[in-house]
């Protein structure tokens, strides 16, 4: 087995590799806005301190978010085009909450919550780091904080808003190498828990077409 792990669904551009048993390489830079301008040269990187070629790969491994739209299209577009590259290893979605709640470590009741701009975070909640016991939804703080009141949570989204999350906790960023150590995991005990390595999207996108706006080619 080896995972070529990445998620771009938060600011962290992250990617790791992964034998099976530990992670070999990993690279993670936190950079809301340069997610494609990032992410090969870390998936580079990684393979040449693993001392290893894109070719060994076995499995692809990518966060599907939830995420802003764009940065989260970088990692799934790269995933899904490597592994097609790659003669069509299989991809493993996974939630990008889950990578932030595996890393945690925590072992009760907890929620995660990313940046989700806007003034929302999206969110889930765990019984522990192995077991997300809701789906992601995007809210503002201040909508869930009576529901989360008793709960630790975990992520940059937490950390934005310590009035609504007063247990907020690390990690702040997603780390590609949980994500790897997560899908490891899932592998050896049967393949199950994995998502198509499609976006999670829970908004439609900042970016729109005008409404109204001026017709300037000729009729």
């Amino acid at each position: 087995m080896l995972l070529l792990a990445m998620d771009t669904a938060t600011p962290a551009v992250t990617v790791a590799l992964h034998d099976g048993t530990a992670v070999v390489a990993e690279s993670t830079r936190v950079d809301a806005r340069r997610h494609g301008e990032l992410l090969l040269p870390a998936v580079d990187r990684v393979l040449k301190e693993a001392g290893t070629a894109l070719d060994a790969v076995t499995g692809i491994v990518v966060g599907v978010g939830p995420g802003p739209y764009t940065g989260l299209r970088v990692g799934l577009v790269t995933a899904t085009t490597f592994a097609s590259a790659l003669g069509g290893v299989p991809v493993h979605g996974l939630c990008t909450l889950d990578g932030l709640a595996y890393a945690s470590g925590i072992e009760g009741p907890f929620a995660v919550a990313t940046d989700a701009r806007r003034k929302e975070v999206y969110w889930a909640r765990y019984d522990d780091a192995r077991t997300r016991v809701t789906d992601a939804s995007v809210d503002r703080p201040a909508d869930i904080a009576e529901r989360l009141a008793s709960l630790p949570v975990v992520g940059a989204g937490a950390l934005l808003y310590p009035d609504a999350f007063p247990d907020a906790r690390g990690p702040e960023h997603q780390s590609a190498a949980a994500l790897a150590a997560l899908a490891a995991e899932r592998l050896r005990a049967g393949g199950e828990g994995f998502l198509d390595p499609l976006p999670m999207y829970l908004r439609r996108p900042d970016a729109q077409v005008p409404k109204n706006y001026k017709v300037v080619t000729p009729q």
